[in-house]
């Protein structure tokens, strides 16, 4: 027998001796008779967590599965409802069941929103205001914590399984969970009203080009011209607000990355979901407790040069390690890529101007341009529309310098028209009628285009 189910049987064993003698406490008239209403389902659910947690080590059953410890777990969960409280309803019963479940073996109130396939991102303000984002809209939940206590305790539990720590001496913690979804936690005393937790969904499944095409986030031309500049290894900054799907947009494109190459991926917190075998996946580590250990984006950008990496992707550039990465971009690292957040494809590049300055390098800005003129070769712009529409609004290609302006042109755009009877942005692709200079290199490598596909034309309309 094992040990789990040695836990059970004590268990089930105390539970019967507490239940010698008629009905047990929690199912006493005092309790709420027949269905026990909503505040005494709550208090039964925290009595029957407790007694099965002081009950089950679980830390002794790691090697089992997940699946056989949530079966024996269930099991016992069930028992402890039959001897609790015998009246319950199957309703409320199944419920009680999987809400302890949840409290036991997943994030809690969460398990419920995280089962949820069209909820996007999850924000919870507090214990008690937690709100949803689905179909691009913010809706407000139903689902709520005990307390601030209790959000706590599942914040723990969600950075502790990546190696980082919350606490008051490090309030901001970012993470991940088991399926990629992106975390961020602030806790008190930053957080003024309670615990803060915001979780972007990505899922274990990620959205594949097709299903892109079919959301209407661009254009099967565009797309044909975005894998042509992917496997001509041409270094690609993708631009975008908060939220517009730039990390998305990165994985869908990373597919199109040839499966013989050695890919080097950086991140702060591990998002990237890319479907190559070759691929080397670092992340950074904030300081401990001493305030030391602390490895940043850009000590890895520099360890990467020394792995002997055909391509590094860096999930965002946010700080000094934008000169590293343009460094690598023009030695011998092409097809590299990024994200950046930024407006506008001009926008984007001015950015990365402050970035280089964060890395203490004293150059004119002529010679900062130079550098992001030679390194960088497209920019893909997208953007969040209003109504929630996701739309990949430009696509510009970075060609020299001119003086002191960096020269840009834009081949594919995303034109609004207006908005629906809902709210909801609707527009037309189109094509602005110039040829890239880069397709001499992409007809170099044997990719060939339409030779109608850069006529000025509109594409699509959505």
């Amino acid at each position: 027998m094992s040990r789990l189910q040695q836990g059970i049987s004590k268990l089930n064993s105390l539970s019967n001796q507490g239940s010698h003698g008629g009905m047990s406490r929690l199912s006493s008239p005092s309790f709420g008779g027949t269905s026990g209403g909503g505040k005494n389902l709550e208090e039964l659910k925290r009595v029957i967590h407790a007694k099965l947690v002081e009950r089950l080590d679980l830390s002794r059953v790691k090697d089992m599965s997940s699946d056989v410890m949530r079966r024996d777990i269930r099991k016992a969960i069930e028992h402890l409802c039959d001897t609790e409280n015998p009246l319950l309803n199957r309703i409320e019963r199944e419920k009680l069941i999987e809400e302890v479940l949840d409290e036991t073996l997943g994030f809690g109130p969460l398990e419920q929103l995280l089962k949820d396939p069209t909820v996007s991102e999850i924000m919870v303000n507090g214990p008690k205001k937690i709100y949803v984002e689905r179909r691009g809209k913010i809706e407000k939940s139903e689902v709520v914590f005990r307390d601030n206590d209790h959000l706590l305790q599942i914040i723990d539990r969600i950075v502790s399984k990546v190696g980082r720590r919350v606490d008051e001496t490090s309030p901001l913690c970012d993470a991940r969970l088991p399926d990629g979804s992106r975390v961020n936690a602030v806790i008190p005393p930053i957080a003024l009203d309670g615990a803060s937790l915001s979780i972007r969904r990505f899922g274990s499944n990620p959205l594949k080009l097709e299903d892109l095409l079919n959301y209407k986030a661009f254009t099967p031309e565009m797309a044909m011209l975005l894998e042509g500049a992917i496997k001509a290894r041409l270094n690609i900054v993708i631009s975008g607000g908060t939220g517009s799907g730039k990390t998305t947009l990165l994985n869908t494109l990373s597919a199109f990355i040839p499966g013989d190459e050695r890919l080097v991926t950086i991140e702060d917190a591990a998002e990237l979901q890319l479907q190559q075998d070759h691929v080397v996946r670092l992340e950074t580590r904030p300081p401990n407790i001493e305030g030391k250990g602390k490895v940043d984006t850009r000590d890895l950008v520099k360890n990467a040069l020394r792995m002997r990496p055909d391509r590094i992707i860096v999930g965002e550039c946010r700080g000094g390690e934008a000169m590293d990465m343009l460094q690598a971009m023009n030695t011998g690292h092409a097809g590299s890529m990024t994200t950046i957040h930024s407006n506008t494809p001009r926008d984007a590049l001015a950015r990365l101007e402050t970035l280089i300055m964060m890395a203490g390098a004293e150059l004119p800005i002529k010679a900062m341009r130079q550098q992001i003129a030679s390194a960088v070769d497209l920019v893909i712009q997208v953007n969040r529309l209003q109504g929630g529409p996701r739309k990949m609004t430009s696509i510009t290609e970075v060609m020299n310098m001119e003086q002191d302006i960096i020269i840009m042109q834009e081949v594919f755009r995303f034109k609004q028209l207006g908005v629906d009877q809902n709210s909801r942005a609707y527009g037309q692709f189109e094509s602005t009628g110039v040829r890239p200079s880069f397709v001499s290199r992409l007809e170099q490598k044997g990719i060939k285009l339409p030779s109608n596909m850069f006529s000025e034309r509109v594409l699509a309309r959505d």
